[in-house]
């Protein structure tokens, strides 16, 4: 599994969404996902519906996924 999978993967889940993925070794990734789906929803909710669009993947090709999971308007306000 590299990171531009995973990427393409979550981007095809969420519409629109705004993804960047690092992982060097292949096993182990970090994930930033701005999507406006988050929106009114508490950080587990968000994992998850991050999580879904990996399916199987998750606790196999991919051992670990680190996630910050915001909003367009949470970026902006950081801004």
């Amino acid at each position: 599994m590299d990171s531009a999978s995973i990427q393409a993967l979550i981007e095809n889940g969420l519409p629109g969404a705004q993804v960047e993925v690092d992982g060097a070794d292949g096993v182990h990734f970090e994930a930033t996902v701005v999507a406006s789906q988050f929106a009114g929803k508490l950080p587990l909710a968000r994992h998850r519906m991050v999580y879904a669009t990996l399916g199987d993947l998750m606790g196999g090709a991919i051992h670990a996924l680190a996630l910050k999971t915001l909003t367009p308007e949470e970026v902006a306000a950081r801004r």
